[in-house]
């Protein structure tokens, strides 16, 4: 989500790929380099989604079908798994692709449909954050509340909310570059179709458009954020409150999992956040990118299994173990 943050830099590729005026279709640099390193990443990056695939859908599964695990954290956690699945499904089939290809070339309508559909599975995992913090609350500091507050019904409901909210953040953005002429170079120094690549190829600025996503992104990071600290702030504050070192160390455990996730997930968008785009070097904008696009998916579900007992007695269970 780097790109929509500030205004794209212009891209330090030549022009002579430059044939024509209009651009019908992009060249997706990804990760250049030798015929030999292309086969390399792309069996490595093969590992690493089967790998994502296994983990994320593990964790549905056990989820399923263990009765105990019937309950809204883990009813959330599995609804976050489905989501990385598809969330690391929207680059990585790609990016598989543009290692073996010759061209390295992707349709005007691929390029769009990947931007949209990474771009609102990233906002539906800001809210989804938001609503795990939200339930670790209820949990900790609403005890005796927490069965008739967070029913099944809001919890659907709340499901729903942060799919709805997450492909609808960024539609109309996303509609109005879409339609916009395209010149110049078609190349794009990224692995993905990257809003600050795409707009700096765009025949006229448009001003408007680049204050609109970046309002909207500032608003995406900042708010859910802000509402995860304070939750957990709350936690924090009633767990310190808790006389038994044995009862705040199960408060800590049940927290620490979906903390973790949060500082790898925030950790490396903040990252490019921050980093003014003039400053930032092609490479790191995609090592970043890669982070919390391709990593995290793989990392969450071994943090959630690791540190949680529930979840690794009914991963045991699901493997016959």
């Amino acid at each position: 989500m780097d790109g929509l943050f500030t205004a794209p830099r212009p891209m330090k590729i030549s022009n002579t790929l430059n044939t024509s005026s209009t651009i019908t279709g992009f060249i997706l640099l990804g990760f250049p380099c030798p015929r030999e390193g292309q086969i390399l990443l792309f069996l490595l990056f093969s590992v690493v989604y089967l790998l994502t695939l296994m983990g994320n859908g593990s964790i549905i599964c056990a989820v399923s079908w263990d009765q105990r695990l019937h309950t809204p954290m883990y009813i959330l956690l599995a609804n976050f798994s489905f989501l990385e699945i598809w969330y690391v499904t929207s680059t990585v089939p790609s990016m598989l692709a543009n290692f073996l290809s010759d061209t390295k070339v992707i349709s005007f309508s691929g390029c769009f449909l990947q931007f949209y559909f990474f771009f609102s599975l990233g906002s539906t995992e800001c809210f989804f954050l938001a609503i795990m913090a939200f339930d670790r609350y209820l949990a900790i500091c609403r005890p005796l509340h927490y069965p008739t507050i967070m029913t099944g019904r809001l919890c659907t409901n709340l499901v729903v909310s942060c799919w709805i909210l997450g492909f609808f953040w960024f539609l109309i953005p996303i509609i109005i570059i879409s339609q916009m002429s395209f010149c110049g170079s078609r190349i794009i120094d990224h692995f993905l179709c990257d809003p600050g690549p795409l707009l700096a190829l765009s025949c006229t600025r448009a001003p408007v458009i680049e204050l609109t996503s970046s309002t909207l992104s500032s608003l995406l990071l900042f708010i859910p954020f802000l509402f995860i600290m304070g939750s957990y702030t709350l936690v924090l504050r009633a767990v310190l409150r808790v006389p038994s070192a044995a009862g705040q160390r199960k408060a800590f455990s049940t927290c620490g999992s979906h903390l973790a996730v949060v500082s790898l997930f925030y950790g490396s968008v903040m990252v490019m956040y921050v980093s003014p785009t003039s400053e930032r070097e092609a490479g790191m904008q995609k090592m970043v990118t890669l982070f919390y696009s391709i990593v995290t998916p793989l990392i969450n579900p071994v943090i959630y299994s690791l540190r949680n007992k529930d979840m690794k007695h009914a991963m045991k269970k699901l493997l016959g173990t």
